[in-house]
């Protein structure tokens, strides 16, 4: 059987405080928690649209899209991206802000979105 292998640290070898190390330590071992952005549901924008502001907001595929654009459709919600909190936010915000839908002149503005945390059914 092998002896277990050790290894010394001089903490004065190091450019590091322990404060420092800390919070290294902390960042490597703390678990990100993932949101998602979710696209709701209006008769407002057309399926051309939908598919439109996925593919520049998110660069999703034409494939991807038109399948997000039939289950928003279909069960009034559909989640499309997962990131995490910031980013999520920052993409919820540009489907916000992507504007009217030029097709149907009832549309007034953006569809709407929400950000909920990964895992919420």
């Amino acid at each position: 059987m092998n002896s277990p292998i050790t290894y010394s640290f001089d903490s004065e070898s190091t450019n590091n405080s322990s404060a420092e190390i800390d919070t290294i330590l902390e960042q490597f071992t703390k678990k990100e928690h993932k949101y998602n952005v979710v696209l709701l549901d209006d008769d407002d924008h057309t399926y051309d649209y939908v598919i439109e502001m996925l593919m520049h907001v998110f660069g999703h595929s034409i494939e991807e899209s038109y399948i997000m654009a039939c289950e928003v459709d279909f069960r009034e919600r559909v989640i499309v991206f997962t990131t995490s909190k910031e980013k999520a936010a920052m993409k919820k915000d540009e489907i916000l802000n992507f504007g009217p839908d030029h097709r149907l002149a009832r549309s007034k503005g953006s569809m709407n979105a929400i950000i909920e945390p990964a895992g919420k059914k």
